[in-house]
């Protein structure tokens, strides 16, 4: 069924970065592993679309989720952690190493398909299965201080990964993002920025905020998102306001964003021509040093 956008109030500038949005949201819906999409492949990086960024705060190791697997593309060449599975949903938890995803199996996997949601507590290379298997490819996921926010066509939230409840949200998130600090979430959808204050389970549009298309929290409070054109916006107050910042070049595949001991928040993405990194809140960006 088609995606159709609220245009009412819209400016053009909007109503084309909704249209933007509007394209990913329908991308990759069919979960396959052999889906084509646009390729980090000129960079050195694996040849599938990326589906998720996780980036070691201490280590600056950077880990991408694809439909080939997870990857760490802080060695050259870029080395596969794990099996082969095609990663469609895929968040970092509080704890380094600590991951959740779901998707579809791999070639020589023996999960069930569709994977439903899973976890690693070894850095990606092995997973057990937590729930929903055979009935849920999450294409979005995310954890908040209050468990875990999950889509597969329903929005629902989990306090152990093992246990659902339908949330209180009529919309389909592009992007889902938490932090385990807070129970503040967001979600980019094609209406525009959703936001929840109690872990996912009641949802409030916040029609001031800009037309983003990827969003990553820093801290409990701070947020970066970006728009399908690759203007990159800012917020200290869990996504209620923005301020725009700079841009990314290339188009985004994913982002994330980490905060240092030094208290600086930092901002990485992938995109068609590689990793970037920005330490100066999103105004500059640069290829990291870490990444070969």
């Amino acid at each position: 069924m088609p995606l159709h956008f609220i245009t009412r109030g819209r400016s053009a500038a909007g109503l084309s970065a909704a249209a933007a949005l509007l394209l990913t949201l329908s991308a990759c819906s069919t979960g396959s592993p052999t889906a084509t999409a646009p390729s980090t492949a000129a960079a050195g990086l694996p040849s599938s679309h990326v589906h998720g960024l996780s980036v070691n705060p201490q280590t600056d190791q950077a880990l991408l989720a694809t439909h080939e697997g997870l990857f760490d593309v802080t060695k050259s060449p870029a080395t596969k952690i794990g099996g082969t599975n095609d990663l469609m949903g895929f968040t970092a938890a509080a704890d380094q190493g600590v991951f959740y995803a779901s998707g579809h199996p791999g070639p020589g996997s023996d999960m069930p398909n569709p994977m439903g949601l899973i976890r690693s507590v070894d850095g990606g290379k092995t997973w057990e299965q937590l729930s929903r298997q055979g009935e849920s490819d999450f294409h979005a996921l995310a954890t908040a201080k209050s468990g875990i926010i999950a889509h597969d066509g329903t929005l629902q939230t989990s306090p152990d990964g093992k246990t659902w409840t339908p949330a209180t949200a009529g919309f389909v998130p592009a992007v889902l993002a938490g932090n385990p600090e807070t129970d503040s979430v967001l979600a980019t959808t094609r209406e525009g920025l959703q936001r929840s204050t109690d872990g996912g389970k009641t949802w409030v549009l916040n029609a001031a905020a800009p037309v983003i298309q990827f969003v990553a929290f820093a801290s409990g409070t701070e947020v970066f998102g970006v728009e399908p054109g690759g203007a990159v916006h800012y917020s200290t107050d869990a996504g209620s306001s923005w301020t725009q910042t700079g841009s990314i070049k290339g188009e985004v595949q994913a982002i994330t964003a980490v905060k240092k001991t030094d208290g600086k928040p930092i901002i990485w993405a992938a995109t068609t021509e590689g990793i970037v990194v920005s330490t100066d809140g999103g105004q500059v960006f640069s290829t990291p040093p870490t990444v070969r």
